[in-house]
């Protein structure tokens, strides 16, 4: 099958020369989050998040009317990183990707930025990064996942509890990427949290012998669906408001 048309555009399958052109003051320039190498359970890759980052991504561009840059594949995920292979960012220096990503494109011209974020701990970047970006007279908004996704997964979600590599998660990888997932390997592995997920069971935090923080046995590719169509009306319904919301004042721009 021929992959679908686009509204949008895919930044990096321009020349500079087209690039220029479609750096517009009126554009909104979408960047996608999401961890290229993140624990996700036995049975489930470490690319997972970049995986749905670069899906919904696509879907985007399908849709709407903006600019795609490539996926952003480390950002802050300090709850993952005594599971080898995972990596996570400093604060600060997350914060500070985003924001170099951000003036790097705006200085051509576009103003309104929006993060597809696919993490949860990833705000806690993002925000300080909106605010000095403000200063420049620049928008940057993000997702945030529970309130995207809150009303659709409380009308599939079945399992006790769990946001990691949970039901939700590995339902959505059933339907994206099914050849990643492994569900022989998932088992249900939750206890009330109490901190970042740890391997030791005396130590401080949620201990999670598999990685996982939920019950993904209880996924299905059905329940993926609803949630992906969900997650990608919510990006869409965010980029309109993006659209629409006044820039923040500044001396550069009339």
């Amino acid at each position: 099958m021929s992959p679908a048309p686009l509204r949008g555009v895919l930044l990096e399958e321009l020349t500079w020369v087209e690039a220029e052109r479609a750096l517009t003051p009126e554009a909104v320039v979408v960047i996608p989050i999401g961890a290229a190498l993140k624990e996700h359970g036995r049975h489930l890759k470490l690319k997972n998040d970049w995986t749905i980052a670069e899906r919904l991504r696509l879907r985007v561009a399908e849709a709407a009317d903006v600019i795609v840059a490539p996926t952003i594949g480390h950002h802050f995920y300090p709850a993952f990183v005594e599971y080898p292979g995972s990596v996570s960012l400093r604060l600060e220096t997350a914060r500070d990707l985003v924001i170099d990503v951000v003036r790097s494109l705006a200085r051509h011209g576009p103003r309104r930025f929006y993060a597809l974020n696919t993490g949860v701990s990833t705000v806690r970047a993002l925000a300080p990064a909106a605010e000095a970006l403000a200063q420049d007279g620049v928008l940057l908004t993000y997702t945030v996942l529970r309130d995207a996704l809150g009303p659709v997964e409380a009308e599939v979600m079945t399992q006790e509890g769990g946001t990691h590599a949970d039901e939700i998660e590995t339902s959505m990888m059933l339907h994206l990427d099914p050849g990643s997932v492994d569900m022989r390997l998932a088992e249900k592995d939750y206890r009330p949290s109490s901190g970042p997920l740890t391997r030791d069971p005396n130590g401080p935090g949620t201990f999670s012998p598999t990685g996982a923080w939920g019950d993904p046995t209880l996924a299905t590719v059905e329940k993926g669906e609803r949630v992906v169509e969900a997650y990608v009306a919510a990006l869409l319904r965010d980029i309109e408001a993006l659209r629409a919301a006044e820039l923040p004042p500044h001396p550069r721009y009339p």
